[in-house]
């Protein structure tokens, strides 16, 4: 066990650095300043990096996501009130660092990463939140968690819908997972959806072949009709009571407030909706997640590292709270 100056709770987990002892913006940046996976005995949750970008097709600089949302979750602090739960003292969450991918062989990578997060998820019982990466990471996460839990219920924020099927013959790119996920059987068809579908297609088949990979799409303009209670209410009666992944890519916010990711579209859900969406899913059995497309070469001020790794903690304190 750890000797560091970490908050214990009272039946002995281990939570973050105590910020009366070592400020917040001294020390190692691990994700909230919570234990490191080596510090503790065992974990409920696990947050791991994934910092791959070799299959985008525009701006890339994902691969310095996971430690720029690091950065930006020192002000985290342990007690979620809009969900009256303490995430830290009700599960063991812990950084488990960084799962490592060849940067030149998109297939090895995918390998590599559903190997990593096995290893974390064990023989079943532990989750997994990761912090991208680009959105190519979903699918061996996706993998390895069908190999515990069979096909989840996917709920996928984006801008776009990445059920394409190939870049350049490329099958596994970041606009491509979906599409494979459906094709082997890693989700549950009629039961997945996409939130915050927006920007221009290649084709109007497009939203026509997503419907029959097994998805429904709530787009953004559908959020001024329904409302985000209406949003809500889609999602929990899609996805029932299969246990579920959540694919948060950055890009789902409007440009102003996620301007630094790798393909920008206007007219985007803010961050108080997304957030009001999450935390309506804590009726959900959340197994798995990641939140990917964090490009701090194109961010400002933090302001999207801020977002991710607030959506992450969003994301680790519905996990605590089941």
């Amino acid at each position: 066990m750890t000797s560091q100056p970490y908050v214990r709770s009272a039946d002995g987990k281990v939570g973050q650095v105590d910020a009366l002892q070592v400020p917040r913006f001294a020390g190692l940046a691990t994700f909230a300043r919570l234990p490191q996976r080596h510090e503790v005995d065992d974990y409920d949750i696990a947050v791991a990096g994934v910092p791959f970008d070799a299959g985008v097709t525009y701006r890339p600089g994902a691969r310095f996501g996971p430690a720029a949302i690091r950065q930006a979750s020192r002000l985290l602090k342990p007690y979620h009130p809009a969900l009256d739960v303490s995430p830290f003292a009700a599960a063991q969450v812990v950084d488990a660092g960084d799962i490592p991918a060849n940067p030149f062989d998109i297939d090895a990578a995918v390998g590599e990463i559903r190997s990593g997060v096995a290893g974390l998820l064990g023989e079943g019982g532990k989750r997994v939140v990761l912090l991208g990466g680009d959105h190519t990471i979903a699918l061996p996460s996706l993998q390895a968690l069908h190999a515990v839990h069979g096909p989840v219920a996917l709920v996928h924020f984006d801008a776009h819908l990445d059920t394409w099927d190939t870049y350049f013959g490329a099958p596994c790119t970041h606009g491509t997972p979906f599409r494979r996920a459906s094709e082997q059987g890693l989700i549950v068809k009629g039961h997945s959806a996409h939130v915050g579908i927006r920007g221009s297609l290649y084709d109007r088949a497009d939203l026509l072949n997503d419907e029959e990979l097994g998805f429904t799409a709530v787009h953004c303009r559908d959020i001024d009709r329904i409302g985000v209670d209406g949003v809500i209410e889609r999602v929990l009666n899609r996805v029932g009571d299969h246990p579920v992944y959540v694919s948060i890519d950055v890009d789902v916010l409007d440009p102003a407030f996620a301007p630094g990711t790798g393909t920008p579209e206007i007219g985007g859900m803010t961050s108080r909706e997304l957030v009001a969406v999450l935390r309506e899913m804590r009726s959900c059995n959340i197994v798995g997640a990641d939140i990917v497309e964090v490009a701090p070469a194109y961010d400002q001020a933090e302001v999207t590292a801020v977002a991710a790794a607030n959506l992450a903690y969003e994301l680790v304190t519905l996990m605590a709270d089941r």
